[in-house]
């Protein structure tokens, strides 16, 4: 399994303000992620910091996207589908705001 992660590291490609959002949904606070992926609350902190894509260890990042995927949430990459059922949000490129709406 941890061949396949690796193999397949795109997986790991989130970034922080989907970390943030993610947590959000769980009503979450770092230092609960933290315990949950079994890393520190520093780890977290500094991953949800970065800007763009999370960078750290790929242990550590494999953790936290394994914790958040047992808590049932699915991280979704750009131009990905999602195959699973439930209620989720998802950001775009917003459009032209427009006064005639």
């Amino acid at each position: 399994m941890l061949i396949y992660k690796l193999l397949n590291w795109n997986i790991h490609l989130i970034t922080s303000s989907q970390m943030r959002a993610a947590r959000a949904l769980l009503g979450i606070d770092q230092k609960t992620l933290a315990g949950m992926a079994g890393v520190s609350l520093p780890t977290i902190q500094r991953m949800e910091t970065s800007g763009g894509n999370v960078r750290g260890i790929v242990n550590s990042l494999t953790k936290v996207v394994d914790a958040l995927n047992r808590a049932g949430v699915e991280l979704i990459g750009e131009h990905a589908r999602s195959e699973g059922g439930g209620r989720g949000v998802r950001l775009r490129q917003p459009t032209a705001y427009s006064d005639d709406v």
